[in-house]
């Protein structure tokens, strides 16, 4: 007599207990994924952050040369309708001038809008050049008192400490007056 166990009756029993363990298994990553989920839900950003993830604003009342500043994630952000001798002064920079060359061009979608966040990009300072008789550098655009960074009139950094450009946040136009940050 031979010791080889009928093919029929071992077969079985190992695909039940292979079953039996792929069942455990799985019912073990949902368990796992179940318990897991509240947490990494819970990371996600709450409603009424994700309402002020965005802003609107209307271009309407700002006047020719005139710049303001609105609020978006908690930085200001400085929106300026710039008249054509400053856009025209502002494509004139060479780029091998600039520690962080840039065009113009690239940062606006259109040139009478200039739109950046206004945070040094040295130490996080807020640039002086928003109001009427603040500093404006020596290029005509923003000056940072802080640690005296010069940024120029599309807010490329020429002098100082900062080692970027103004940051040009996202943003688009929903209409000729309106546009949306975020």
């Amino acid at each position: 007599m031979t010791d080889t166990a009928s093919p029929s009756h071992g077969g079985e029993g190992e695909t039940r207990r292979d079953f039996l363990y792929l069942l455990a298994g799985g019912m073990g990553a949902v368990g796992t994924v179940a318990a897991v989920w509240p947490l990494v839900d819970s990371m996600n950003p709450a409603a009424d952050v994700l309402a002020l993830s965005s802003t609107e604003v209307d271009l309407d009342p700002i006047e020719m040369g005139q710049r303001i500043t609105i609020t978006w994630r908690g930085n200001p952000v400085f929106v300026e309708r710039r008249p054509p001798a400053r856009i025209e002064e502002a494509r004139a920079v060479p780029l091998e001038d600039l520690p962080d060359p840039e065009a113009d061009d690239a940062r606006v979608q259109r040139p009478e809008w200039l739109i950046m966040v206004g945070v040094c990009t040295h130490l996080g300072c807020i640039p002086k050049g928003q109001k009427q008789g603040d500093p404006l550098g020596e290029f005509g655009g923003w000056f940072c008192p802080c640690h005296g960074s010069h940024y120029d009139t599309s807010g490329r950094i020429r002098k100082g400490p900062a080692p970027k450009n103004l940051v040009v946040p996202p943003y688009n136009f929903l209409d000729d007056t309106k546009i949306r940050i975020g």
